[in-house]
C-alpha cells in the first residue's frame, strides 16, 4: 500500500512533510484536495482517503470548540466522488466534526453514496492491560472511564474508551437519552453524593500506570478524595444515560492520572470488570508513540477490503456526546436532553484491539 498524494492545509516552518516528501519521492504534494485525489487529473485516481483535520491553527467558538475543518475537507472529497461517478473508503481521524449537524451529514452521505467510512482515535484499538474484551451480550449496569486532558479534545478519547466496551452489551447500542456535565467543585460534590459509583472509579484508578500517590515518594499510598482534590485543578465529568438504562460517566482528572482506564459492573461477574487502554508512558508519548499503528492497521484493512472493521455509528455517537458535554458546560452544567443521539447499532463481533 502506497501513500501517493497529499494535500496539507497549513504548512509550518518545521513541518515533517518537507523531509517526508524528500524521503519518499513517489508521494507528491498537491495544492488542492481535488488535485490530490485526482493526481492532477480530472477523475478520482486513488483507492482510499485519509482525512486528518486537526494539526493547524483554527479558531474557537464561544463554547470553546475548535473549529477543525474536517467537514469542509469531507465536502471537497465527496465532490470528487460525485464528479467521478465512483467513491472509495474514507477514514476521518478523531471525531467527525465539532458541529453535530455536520457530523450527521457526513455519516448520512457515506451511507447514501455507499462508501465505507470509519473515524475515531487509537483508544478503542490500542493495547489493553489486561488484554480483555467485554463479553459480547453482557448485561452492564454502570461503567466509568477515568482519564485526563481537556474539554473538546481528550473528552472524546474518554468517551471512545467507554463506548467501545459498552456497545458490546446485550442488545447492542441503544443511544443516549441525556447528559449532564460537571466541572470544578461540582465534580467532587457529585462524587461524594454518589452520582456515579465510587468503587468503579477506584477500580479504574487501580488500572492506571500513572496514578499520583497521596504523598510524594510513596507510590503505594492510594489517594483519598481530599488528596485528589489537591492534585486535580480542573476536574470535569460527563454523566449520561443510555436508552436501555445503562449509566456511564467519563471523568477528566488531569493531575491525578495520565492514561485511560475503564471499569464496569457486569451482571454475573463478582469482581468489577476493568482494564486500561494502554498508550506509551509519558514522556515517551511525544517522541516514541506507536499507538497509531493499531489504528492504521484498521484503516488499511478497510482500504483493502472496502469494509469497515468497526461501526461508524460508534464515532457518530461519541462525536455527539462530546458536543453534548460541551453544551452542558456552556449551559452552566445543566442536564442536556439528547433525543438526536438515539443511535442504535450492533458492535463488531470480533475484537479489534491490538494484542501482543
Amino acid at each position: 500500500m502506497d501513500l501517493i498524494s497529499i494535500y496539507i492545509g497549513q504548512i509550518c516552518d518545521d513541518d515533517v512533510s518537507k523531509t517526508r516528501l524528500q524521503e519518499f519521492p513517489s508521494m507528491k504534494l498537491y495544492p488542492t484536495i481535488a488535485e490530490a485525489l485526482t493526481l492532477g487529473g480530472s477523475t478520482l485516481a486513488v483507492d482510499g482517503v485519509l482525512l486528518i483535520g486537526e494539526h493547524g491553527r483554527y479558531p474557537r467558538n464561544e463554547k470553546g470548540q475548535t473549529k477543525y475543518p474536517r467537514y469542509e475537507f469531507f465536502k471537497e472529497i465527496v465532490k470528487i466522488f460525485e464528479t467521478s461517478g465512483r467513491s472509495v473508503p474514507v477514514f476521518n481521524d478523531k471525531h467527525l466534526s465539532w458541529n453535530w449537524e455536520w457530523a450527521k451529514e457526513m455519516y448520512e452521505t457515506a451511507r447514501r453514496m455507499e462508501f465505507a467510512l470509519m473515524a475515531g482515535s487509537s483508544l478503542p484499538v490500542t493495547w489493553r492491560t489486561p488484554q480483555v474484551e467485554m463479553p459480547l451480550g453482557s448485561s452492564i449496569r454502570e461503567a466509568v472511564c477515568v482519564c485526563y486532558g481537556g474539554v473538546d479534545s481528550y473528552d472524546f478519547h474518554g468517551l471512545e474508551t467507554l463506548q467501545c466496551m459498552v456497545e458490546r452489551r446485550k442488545g447492542g447500542e441503544t443511544g443516549v437519552r441525556w447528559l449532564q456535565a460537571y466541572r470544578g467543585d461540582a465534580v467532587w460534590k457529585a462524587h461524594q453524593e454518589g452520582v456515579w459509583s465510587r468503587d468503579l472509579v477506584e477500580a479504574a484508578l487501580c488500572r492506571s500506570h500513572t496514578l499520583k500517590p497521596a504523598r510524594p515518594g510513596f507510590n503505594h499510598i492510594f489517594p483519598a478524595v481530599d488528596d485528589m482534590r489537591s492534585l486535580v485543578r480542573d476536574p470535569v465529568a460527563y454523566t449520561y444515560e443510555h436508552h436501555d438504562g445503562l449509566k456511564c460517566t467519563m471523568l477528566l482528572m488531569a493531575g491525578l492520572v495520565e492514561d485511560f482506564n475503564f471499569a464496569a459492573r457486569v451482571d454475573g461477574q463478582r469482581a468489577i470488570f476493568s482494564t486500561q487502554m494502554y498508550l506509551p508512558m509519558p514522556p515517551a508519548r511525544t517522541s516514541l508513540a506507536n499507538f497509531f499503528s493499531p489504528l492504521v492497521n484498521n484503516v488499511e484493512q478497510m482500504f483493502l477490503t472496502g469494509r469497515e472493521t468497526y461501526p461508524p455509528e460508534r464515532t457518530l455517537l461519541t462525536t455527539g456526546l462530546t458536543a453534548a458535554g460541551v453544551e452542558s458546560l456552556f449551559r452552566e452544567q445543566t442536564r442536556y436532553d439528547t433525543p438526536h443521539l438515539a443511535i442504535r447499532y450492533q458492535p463488531a463481533k470480533t475484537s479489534t484491539f491490538w494484542k501482543t
